[in-house]
């Protein structure tokens, strides 16, 4: 592994990050032979970039936030000759790259990227999209809308439980159908939220004990919300299991293959972009693609 391109979004981190990039450059190159710096001006160009570097590096490195990472990473997952992919952590939340336990340092990532620590890590897929963190549709896309982007930037990823708080006193509920390799659910819904890492939002709130290595995704179905039952979410963190006292209002399933349709459609919330809606039919892609990753092994 000797080619690398960093593809560096420069408005990630209120700048901080492209701050730093001459540091961090330093950094790669006591590891690898060519590292090149790409930087981004729009959104779109970083899956451009993606596109131009099939077959000529042995390495990309996305550099920015969690929407970055999700441009790059649906870039990359549709090639025929994928390249490793690494993550220095430039955003509020950082899902994935805490998944994988990157530090969120972005000089001490760099760090952890030079030691070469291999891993296949599941991916998940719908019709026109691919995802590393979560798909949801009801509560949590609701939650993304409403997202105070001044909020955001003060509390950083708090401000995730904010909005899901001050969401969950206008949202309605829907029609869900879901059929899968492993469970069915015909009713109503006020959120479905299928999991492949375990990080939503800056916390191990839904699904502690997923991993991006077990080869199925994790399902959550809420029925019908309240303060209390968002208040348990946000314990599972602490607890690192899911909720003990899970009643008939939360349906908790792990599948491999699932179809959905609602009523009315809902907008979907795919790590963090919303772009398109229901229905849909989601599969999980073991071990598609191959990561750098840093303090894995503590988080298995």
């Amino acid at each position: 592994m000797k080619k690398v391109a960093l593809i560096l979004n420069p408005n990630a981190g209120k700048r901080k990050l492209a701050e730093s990039i001459d540091v961090i450059k330093e950094k790669l190159q006591k590891g690898f032979y060519d590292v090149e710096i790409c930087v981004t001006k729009e959104a779109g160009d970083g899956a451009k970039i993606v596109s131009d570097l099939e077959g000529k590096v042995d390495l990309i490195i996305g550099a920015g936030g969690d929407g970055t990472i999700y441009e790059l990473i649906n870039a990359i997952c549709k090639l025929k000759e994928r390249p490793a992919f690494a993550i220095i952590p430039g955003g509020t939340c950082n899902d994935f790259s805490r998944t994988i336990g990157m530090n969120q340092d972005p000089i001490l990532a760099a760090e952890q990227i030079v030691e070469k620590r291999m891993e296949l890590v599941d991916v998940g897929k719908c019709e026109k999209q691919y995802f590393l963190n979560f798909w949801g549709i009801g509560l949590i896309s609701k939650v993304s809308d409403n997202m105070d982007t001044q909020n955001k930037q003060l509390l950083g990823k708090l401000s995730y439980y904010i909005s899901a708080g001050q969401t969950v006193f206008d949202s309605e509920p829907f029609q869900l159908k879901v059929k899968s390799d492993s469970t069915n659910y015909d009713g109503e819904a006020m959120m479905l939220l299928i999991g492949n890492g375990s990080y939503v939002g800056g916390f191990q709130s839904f699904f502690p004990e997923s991993h991006v290595q077990d080869g199925v995704l994790d399902v959550l179905i809420v029925k019908q919300t309240s303060l209390t039952h968002l208040w348990t979410w946000m314990q599972s963190k602490i607890q690192q299991q899911f909720p003990a006292e899970a009643n008939e209002d939360l349906i908790y399933f792990q599948a491999r293959e699932i179809e959905i349709e609602t009523s009315p459609k809902q907008e979907i919330d795919c790590d963090g972009e919303c772009n398109f809606s229901t229905p849909s039919k989601i599969k999980i892609l073991p071990k598609h693609l191959k990561v750098l990753v840093g303090d894995f092994a503590a988080i298995v």
